[in-house]
């Protein structure tokens, strides 16, 4: 017994003796990985926060040049609106000349319509060069897209919903509405 004692024993002692060089090595080991592990940690934590403030810089540049384009275009948008203002008026600059001059000339009530008439020219010359059309309207079919009813007249005349009178010029800018016409609109029993 003695031998299974001693072997026991001896079983003991060597695993007690194996147990603390096992716990000395793991804690020699685990103390020694532990600090690379640490500094590894440490290290990736760094350059995450670093990549993160990065990117946070940029972002922070993104939306500044962002405003900054936003306004540039903003800017860009007004001055194009002042030019394009300031192109139209040029052009109407002469038709003011000539009514001015048209209002110094005496004399017969021929020559002052005649002035008229050159500056009403000139006006519908800008006008079109400017894009801007008038809208057929005496003798068209009635067009609540373009025409704008002031009176129904009951005639045998001018064929039922047919424009017989305008009263005052509708315009369009390209394809876009400017002003209906202002029109007489002719209502009859035939159809």
């Amino acid at each position: 017994m003695r031998k299974g004692n001693g072997k026991s024993e001896a079983v003991n002692l060597d695993l007690e003796h194996e147990l603390p060089a096992a716990d000395g090595g793991e804690e020699s080991g685990a103390s020694s990985t532990a600090g690379p592990v640490e500094v590894g940690a440490v290290s990736e934590v760094e350059k995450l926060k670093a990549e993160r403030d990065a990117l946070l810089d940029r972002l922070a540049r993104l939306q500044a040049e962002f405003d900054n384009a936003r306004k540039r275009a903003v800017r860009e948008q007004q001055e194009f609106r002042d030019f394009a203002s300031a192109d139209v008026i040029k052009s109407l600059l002469p038709i003011l000349d000539s009514f001015e001059r048209a209002l110094k000339v005496g004399g017969d009530s021929g020559e002052f319509r005649s002035g008229v008439e050159l500056i009403y020219r000139q006006l519908q010359d800008a006008l079109q060069k400017s894009g801007v059309q008038p809208i057929a309207a005496v003798g068209q079919p009635f067009d609540p897209r373009v025409h704008e009813a002031i009176e129904m007249v009951d005639t045998t005349e001018v064929p039922d919903h047919h424009v017989m009178d305008e009263l005052q010029r509708g315009y369009k800018y390209k394809d876009r509405l400017l002003r209906p016409a202002m029109v007489r609109v002719a209502r009859n029993a035939r159809g």
